[in-house]
């Protein structure tokens, strides 16, 4: 009877996790997914047009772009511009939305600079950076870090408002350190303003990355979307558009999720 038993909690366990599995946001979002491949399909084959390729057209075009090696070095090189530039406006824009947040008299003063960055358009930033420095690498990276900085100073600061003095003063008492009360108080409390900085951050960084490539760089994703544009090849913009949206997903699932994740593992 006890073996009985167990199987019988087994086999509930089993259907408990396979029903919690059916029903899961994994299987919504494949047929998601499934439905606008669909959709996509249909609507291909009433337009007839080659300026509205269907997904097997694209995933052709994909397929011989990635066989060539031109799919992944384009993408390799935005990557490397993306990461560069999303890492240092994180940094530098983290740096001023802590110390404007814990400032009452430098965050008055600062306000009005950062919301002319932030209303300043990206494509002016662009084109005066290539203007002043020339159409160089560091132009093109400086232009997208210039761009997201007020971005992350913003979110950043208004964590930095929201600290509890409790801690604050407990590491004071505790004589912590500047350091140390940076590492295991101010930051931890600061993780949720800084992961929504960093995901809002990537989306920003790579569409910008598109636009300094399209307009001064002989290489990366943006360069093959301007050269797709002119051949008018539908089917090449929507294969390297795609191949670099999986990228920034996967980054997304296996790098700033994990480690939202880790810094959040303190809170209860």
């Amino acid at each position: 009877m006890a073996l009985d038993n167990q199987t019988i909690r087994t086999g509930r366990v089993g259907r408990g996790v396979i029903g919690s599995v059916l029903s899961g946001r994994l299987v919504w979002t494949l047929v998601s997914f499934l439905s606008l491949l669909v959709l996509w399909a249909l609507v291909a084959a009433i337009l007839q047009s080659r300026l509205f390729p269907g997904p097997l057209e694209v995933g052709s075009k994909f397929l011989s772009e990635a066989a060539s090696g031109e799919l992944g070095y384009h993408v390799g090189v935005t990557l490397a511009r993306v990461a560069v530039a999303f890492l240092v406006a994180m940094f530098i824009g983290s740096a001023i939305g802590i110390a404007l947040g814990r400032a009452k008299g430098a965050d008055q003063f600062f306000d009005t600079w950062l919301i002319f960055f932030l209303n300043l358009p990206a494509l002016v930033t662009i084109i005066l950076c290539y203007v002043w420095f020339g159409l160089t690498e560091t132009a093109a990276v400086l232009a997208v870090t210039i761009n997201k900085i007020p971005n992350v100073a913003v979110t950043v600061r208004e964590g930095a408002r929201s600290l509890s003095r409790d801690l604050t003063e407990m590491a004071h008492i505790y004589r912590f350190g500047a350091w140390k009360t940076l590492r295991h108080v101010t930051l931890p409390q600061l993780a949720p303003f800084m992961a929504a900085a960093a995901r809002g951050g990537l989306a920003l960084v790579w569409k910008i990355v598109l636009v300094v490539e399209l307009l001064g760089r002989p290489d990366g994703v943006g360069r093959q979307l301007y050269d797709g544009f002119q051949l008018f090849d539908v089917s090449m913009i929507l294969a390297y558009a795609i191949a670099f949206i999986l990228v920034v997903q996967l980054i997304e699932i296996l790098v700033l999720q994990p480690i939202e994740a880790r810094v959040n593992r303190w809170r209860r």
